[in-house]
């Protein structure tokens, strides 16, 4: 079999934001040391962060004095090990946009925090959207990339990325001796034992497989992507009807 599709890295990255709305920031106080804090952000259509910060914060007067910040953003969704789940770092420059730039920010955070109508137009309040330079993905243990800001931005968010924790349960619960026999007969491993959905997107899923040789991996391609929650019913569908035929 042809080896399965997966996210790019630029995929992963815009998927983890456009899933969240909470972030690690960190920008450099006055005597040049890191500071951490969390903020709420909003996304704009190509993926650039839009954050409303505080001079009452130290995060705020940091970065009037110094621009260059990162974000981290992970994901919300996380069954087992914390460290096996994906995060993304998007480092670069904040910048105060301005006209319409300025008004379409505002929109964005507005929607994401209704509340910043009110306290968005405080004097020690400033719109601020960060200007990507790196971007980096973790998916978990031995998942991880580089990539760069043009990718980032041309990247599509994962459509079916809201409905996989839900699809992830129903195969597990529901459909056991389905996912061992796609794992034995698509997956690579003829003598599996057990396989389990520990992942889904709209390019495929990946199984964790007991073999009496230990546990592994594999992933399974969908005949065709999937591009709407709903749609992942279908693709799952299908990959049960194959491995049946084979």
């Amino acid at each position: 079999m042809a080896p399965a599709p997966r996210r790019t890295p630029a995929e992963e990255a815009r998927t983890l934001v456009a899933r969240n709305h909470v972030a690690a920031l960190a920008t450099l106080s006055a005597d040049g040391s890191p500071w951490g804090s969390l903020v709420l952000y909003a996304a704009l259509g190509d993926g650039t962060p839009v954050l409303c910060l505080s001079t009452l914060a130290e995060h705020g007067r940091n970065v009037k004095r110094d621009p260059r910040a990162s974000l981290v953003m992970a994901e919300t969704d996380i069954a087992g090990d914390p460290l096996d789940s994906g995060r993304v770092t998007l480092a670069g420059t904040l910048e105060a946009p301005e006209g319409q730039a300025l008004e379409s920010a505002r929109a964005a955070y507005e929607a994401a925090s209704p509340a910043s109508e009110l306290y968005g137009g405080f004097g020690d309040f400033t719109f601020y959207v960060l200007r990507v330079e790196r971007v980096r993905w973790v998916g978990g243990y031995g998942r991880m990339d580089s990539t760069d800001a043009d990718a980032f931005h041309a990247a599509e968010p994962d459509p079916v990325a809201s409905g996989a924790a839900s699809a992830i349960e129903h195969l597990n619960t529901d459909h056991a001796d389905a996912l061992l026999l796609m794992a034995q007969k698509l997956g690579g491993h003829p003598d599996a034992s057990e396989a389990t959905c520990v992942r889904i997107d709209r390019y495929g899923m990946d199984l964790q497989v007991q073999t009496p040789r230990g546990s592994a991996e594999t992933r399974l391609g969908f005949a065709e992507p999937a591009n709407r929650p709903g749609d992942l019913r279908a693709a799952t569908v299908e990959l049960a009807k194959r491995s049946r035929a084979a």
